[in-house]
């Protein structure tokens, strides 16, 4: 996939399963990026996972630029999936990262036959609640005081398909 990035710059993002060796800079940008952010060992128990996905660009030499973690849960005979994290370097936002990441987390969770899937997201973060817009994700419901700084969470909801 290529993209232009709000710079100009053309970079190309690689999408792949996430593997040890990216471990230490997946949790470096969850760091960086969260005010909660996942302790070192939860991000840990995710390898292997298929939609366990981080983002490369050209740009800055095969350096994680992102990352996703995806799953299902069981529901009523049609898995549900669930958007856990979704994260990308300061540096390389407003680049398509997030927009690749998600679209192949949304992928992989549509190929292990979820009907649709769910995230939480803080109710002030416009730039997420954005995209999750853009991939046809709607607001479902409020959860008051999700967050330990008191933040509300948003439920957000897409189907991925007809048969649910």
């Amino acid at each position: 996939m290529t993209t232009v990035s709000s710079d100009g710059i053309e970079a190309d993002i690689r999408i792949r399963t996430a593997e040890r060796a990216d471990l230490l800079a997946v949790h470096r940008i969850e760091q960086s990026v969260f005010p909660q952010p996942w302790p070192f060992s939860a991000l840990e128990s995710y390898l292997g996972e298929a939609g366990f996905l981080v983002a490369e660009t050209d740009t800055d030499d095969a350096r994680v630029a992102g990352y996703v973690i995806a799953d299902t849960v069981p529901n009523h005979g049609t898995p549900l999936g669930h958007v856990k994290d979704l994260a990308v370097r300061d540096d390389c936002r407003r680049g398509g990262v997030a927009t690749a990441l998600l679209c192949r987390a949304l992928s992989v969770l549509e190929s292990v036959d979820a009907g649709s899937v769910k995230l939480e997201v803080r109710a002030e973060n416009a730039g997420a609640r954005q995209l999750y817009r853009n991939f046809g994700f709607e607001h479902s419901k409020t959860i008051p005081n999700y967050y330990s700084n008191g933040e509300d969470a948003l439920v957000m909801v897409r189907q991925l398909s007809e048969s649910t």
